[in-house]
């Protein structure tokens, strides 16, 4: 079992390494493939072959999520009929770590017969690929972790992380947000926690005036369910809630008050246009289950915890 675990050290421990000399040889050349990405009117056109058109599917896919539009396109689909995919308006961004890929070879004519940007990322300078490229993107010189040298580990782990360095690079000169984010990303649990307030909040919310009696107030919070009612002033504007709380602490006389004499003033409330994140966090920290979303001091609706738990935030 110690040799196991002894292997699997090793292998990070050699990555991580190599992700360090990557880290260290970054030069001028990065800045030209961002140049040549944000000059570009159409998409990147990720391509490689084999365990580098892995890697290759996965720069399209988190390009493309993060504000870049981009596409896999695999080399030898390419070769029968997919280059009519990559037009003038793109650029290409092709892996291969010996840069001599023979199924790359189409591609890279392509590119150089109608003029469209190439970035190649190799491991060596003289190959055809980089030889080729407008910007050549060089990985260091770094053994891969199986120790023969034959095992695409640490040189695929290093077009990874060059691959995750140009988008967010690019997404930080676009100054993508969480929102931009949320439009890529409207299902799963991620999904889930960039949805708004707006998104998930009931329009029908339990309100009542400030100059209504509790017998009113108390019918409004068992009907809607919410065990809470909001209260607002005759302009419409949300000045107070009435929670389970403040009925506990009125029990003497209940019924003789007004609404505006049981509940608590300025409550915590929310944009409809904050994340439903923040909306959760707000809940968790105060130990309430509802907030209002308010614009305008009026209440807009009504968010109960229970409506983050369904949509899969926590």
């Amino acid at each position: 079992m110690n040799a196991y675990l002894d292997t699997a050290a090793r292998v990070i421990r050699t990555e991580a390494e190599a992700l360090e000399l990557l880290a260290a040889s970054l030069g001028p050349e990065f800045r030209q493939a961002i140049d040549l990405i944000l000059g570009a009117s159409g998409r990147v056109i990720v391509s490689g072959m084999g365990k580098s058109g892995h890697i290759a599917r996965k720069i399209a896919a988190t390009l493309a999520s993060t504000g870049t539009p981009a596409q896999f396109v695999h080399p030898a689909e390419a070769s029968h009929g997919d280059l009519g995919m990559v037009t003038k308006a793109d650029v290409a961004l092709v892996l291969s770590n010996s840069g001599e890929t023979p199924e790359l070879a189409d591609l890279i004519a392509h590119t150089r017969r109608f003029r469209i940007p190439l970035i190649g990322v190799a491991s060596r300078p003289g190959s055809t690929l980089l030889r080729q490229a407008d910007v050549a993107l060089v990985l260091p010189a770094a053994e891969e972790a199986c120790g023969s040298g034959i095992v695409p580990t640490t040189s695929t782990t290093m077009t990874l992380a060059l691959g995750d360095a140009l988008a967010i690079a690019l997404m930080e000169h676009r100054e993508f947000t969480p929102e931009h984010f949320r439009t890529f990303h409207p299902g799963g649990k991620l999904g889930a926690r960039l949805a708004k307030v707006g998104d998930l909040m009931h329009a029908d919310m339990p309100l009542v005036l400030e100059s209504d009696p509790m017998t009113e107030a108390l019918l409004v919070i068992s009907q809607k369910g919410y065990g809470v009612t909001g209260v607002t002033d005759s302009d419409g504007r949300l000045i107070g809630i009435i929670t389970d709380g403040d009925l506990r602490r009125h029990m003497d006389g209940l019924l003789d008050h007004k609404a505006a004499e049981v509940m608590t003033g300025n409550p915590r409330v929310i944009e409809p246009d904050a994340l439903a994140e923040a909306a959760l966090a707000e809940m968790q920290s105060r130990k309430i289950t509802c907030l209002f979303a308010v614009a305008d001091d009026r209440p807009q609706g009504i968010l109960h915890i229970h409506d983050c738990l369904r949509a899969g935030m926590v």
